[in-house]
């Protein structure tokens, strides 16, 4: 029997698979009040096959939140609740609500200018204000507040109440000697640090009573320089369960400004499982593990190898609601794959906006953008096979058009795949495989290796056209650009001598061209654009000549060099890389759950960025810049270009003269990002 799909109990609730969507902020609540776009987002998730769904988290006095959280901390938020409750339970899903209190990473700015509060009056990194010291009263009545909260949850009919005990918030915020430096028995010692924590679930459990599930979710490691170590963790979960009666536990990880990612594409599939495995180990109650598990098989596989009893997957399921269904029935080649991007559901929250994705342009709008089938069937030509134009097709067939796509290249994904180059970013490769799947099981006429010209479109007589074709890199007015592209180059073999090898090293050249291995670069690069693909570039380069995982597991169980020495070769490779920027900081167009990474992995890697720096001329022996300092010249034996791309329109005169209806979307229409890129696809497609 598949591991995936075997009920578990959690107290006496039984769940009929072991997929479990922990809670995520949505950011569409309306002052705290469930909405019908919560319903309908939540809804789709259970039809998808979810065994259990958590929402929220939910608010359980004013300060422990904001006004686009759900709420709990009042009865006239119950029969929202309970609206939202009916639609996860009815659609064939158990449900939980997540209540939870910020503390200190709550911001003045939603409190009516009030401090947050905290255990001690220490700053947080994210929001740079000083809380309030939490007085013994205070504490008394949050605990309270929780337990009353809880019980708010049950009479809305949720299957369970879940306790977020992690990630930077109050609770942790105890349990961390970093943000708690009380004297008194809340403060110091493990025991006392623990104490609110505990004192928070025994509430809870008197207010809800002992067959209702607690369940709470815990950091395995909080990741925090002079935070909290694994083994108070460890012994924190074991005083869970034994102290305050809960249920079962899904491991979290990282407080939200840990230095270590843990959403992002860089992030190995289901690589914090050792930490839910090592929680497993110390109790007898269901342990959840999460973070960057979104494909069934590798859940499949911690669950039969005892990591854990259930796996979470969150912004899977944001990205295919019905990942569930397909994996049960044998479907899973069709699942749409989260790729860590965070662009529609992390970064959203920092504006204000409620949550979308880039995978699944229907998120959040699971009621304005379902598909409704056309009453008039048209023939339509989609010239394109990018991320805007798979969009546009798979759309256009689901709602009834004949469609027709043309790619010039070999291959469905275009851009796609040029994101994927860099390391830890082979997950945009994977959503190209996803989209050309879908375009494959539909009734498309697919045409690769096909370049549209006008003399085509006519033969074809589209009813519409939808212009999908793309960028072309752009080539900057620097003198020396069109130097000579390629040289002979002394380069060392494999026995450390130097033979002259017939290696051709490019000179001049585009990212675009690094980043697909078309061209050979020297041992000093400079990279002239210090934008999201001139730092794509910098860190694909920077991967030269570095260790490989396998080699690096193999020599460091051999034990064949020491930890320091195995760290600097996974870590520096064999190029020497300058980034030169006009502006004055590099990846301004990058989403800012991945550019804060991005940076940090400059800097590990070696990699120079000079900043507020133009490109004069290209040498023989380099680039020629100006800084603030003056002009200088950097030697080097390859320039890359990395200054921007140009939307490839070409195609429109052309479209205009045939008098028939068109859209152009994607980078051919301006140039955005692939989210842009897929959501224009699919509202083209839905206006046709």
């Amino acid at each position: 029997m598949d591991p995936l799909f075997q009920p578990i109990n959690i107290n006496f609730l039984t769940v009929k698979n072991r997929i479990f969507m922990p809670a995520m902020h949505l950011g569409m609540a309306n002052n705290f009040q469930v909405t019908d776009q919560i319903v309908e987002f939540y809804a789709e998730r259970a039809r998808g096959g979810a065994g259990m769904i958590s929402v929220g988290y939910a608010t359980v006095d004013e300060f422990s939140g904001n006004s686009l959280n759900i709420g709990a901390h009042k009865d006239e938020f119950i029969d929202g609740l309970s609206r939202l409750a009916a639609a996860i339970n009815e659609n064939g899903a158990r449900s939980s609500v997540q209540i939870n209190h910020a503390g200190r990473y709550n911001m003045s700015f939603f409190l009516n200018g009030e401090k947050p509060v905290a255990p001690s009056a220490i700053a947080s990194n994210l929001t740079r204000e000083v809380p309030r010291a939490l007085e013994k009263e205070d504490i008394k009545q949050i605990i309270k507040n929780f337990a009353d909260a809880a019980l708010r949850v049950k009479k809305a009919g949720f299957d369970a109440v879940e306790v977020l005990s992690g990630t930077g918030y109050l609770i942790s915020e105890f349990l961390s000697p970093l943000t708690n430096q009380r004297t008194d028995e809340y403060g110091g010692s493990f025991e006392n640090r623990i104490r609110f924590g505990i004192e928070v679930m025994q509430a809870i459990r008197a207010s809800v009573g002992e067959q209702y599930p607690v369940i709470v979710r815990m950091n395995g490691n909080d990741f925090m320089h002079k935070g909290q170590d694994r083994q108070e963790l460890l012994q924190y979960a074991s005083a869970l369960e034994e102290q305050a009666g809960v249920d079962a536990l899904c491991i979290n990880v990282g407080w939200h400004e840990a230095r270590v990612p843990q959403i992002t594409a860089s992030v190995p599939r289901g690589v914090f499982g050792y930490l839910a495995r090592g929680i497993k180990e110390v109790v007898k109650i269901p342990v959840i593990a999460s973070h960057r598990i979104n494909d069934p098989g590798l859940a499949r596989e911690m669950i039969a190898d005892g990591l854990c009893d259930m796996v979470a997957m969150g912004r899977s399921l944001i990205a295919d609601p019905y990942l569930p269904e397909k994996a049960r029935s044998g479907r899973e080649k069709e699942i749409i794959h989260c790729i860590a991007c965070a662009q529609g559901c992390f970064d959203n929250l920092f504006k204000l906006k409620h949550v979308e994705c880039l995978c699944n342009p229907r998120a959040g709008y699971e009621k304005s953008r379902a598909i409704v089938k056309t009453d008039r069937t048209k023939k339509v030509m989609v010239i394109g096979g990018g991320p805007a134009g798979m969009n546009a097709a798979i759309t256009l067939a689901d709602r009834g058009h004949k469609v027709s796509l043309y790619e010039k290249g070999s291959r469905l994904g275009g851009q796609l795949f040029l994101a994927a180059a860099p390391p830890g970013r082979d997950e945009f490769a994977e959503f190209a495989r996803n989209l050309a799947t879908q375009v494959s099981i539909r009734d498309i006429d697919l045409h690769l290796n096909t370049s549209v010209n006008g003399e085509y479109i006519e033969k074809e007589r589209p009813d519409h056209i939808i212009l999908a074709a793309g960028a072309f890199p752009m080539t900057p007015p620097i003198p020396g650009i069109e130097m000579a592209h390629f040289e002979q180059a002394y380069i060392p073999s494999d026995d450390n001598l130097c033979h002259l090898m017939l290696v051709q090293i490019s000179r001049v050249v585009q990212s675009w061209d690094v980043l697909q291995n078309k061209v050979h670069t020297g041992e000093q690069v400079v990279i002239v654009g210090g934008g999201a693909v001139g730092v794509e570039t910098a860190l694909f380069l920077a991967e030269k000549g570095t260790l490989s995982a396998d080699a690096l597991k193999f020599l460091f169980v051999n034990r064949a060099e020491s930890p320091e020495t195995l760290y600097k070769m996974a870590t520096r490779g064999t190029k020497q890389i300058t980034i030169i920027e006009m502006l004055d900081k590099v990846g301004k167009d990058f989403g800012k759950s991945t550019r804060w990474g991005m940076l940090q992995d400059l800097e590990r890697v070696g990699i120079e960025v000079r900043l507020k720096s133009r490109a004069l001329e290209i040498t023989q022996d380099g680039i020629r810049i100006e800084t603030a300092n003056g002009i200088e010249e950097i030697i080097a034996d390859t320039i890359v270009i990395a200054t921007g791309s140009v939307p490839d329109n070409r195609l429109l005169p052309e479209i205009e003269k045939l008098n028939v209806p068109y859209d152009v979307i994607g980078d051919a229409k301006s140039i955005g990002m692939a989210f842009d890129a897929v959501h224009q696809g699919v509202l083209a497609a839905m206006n046709v």
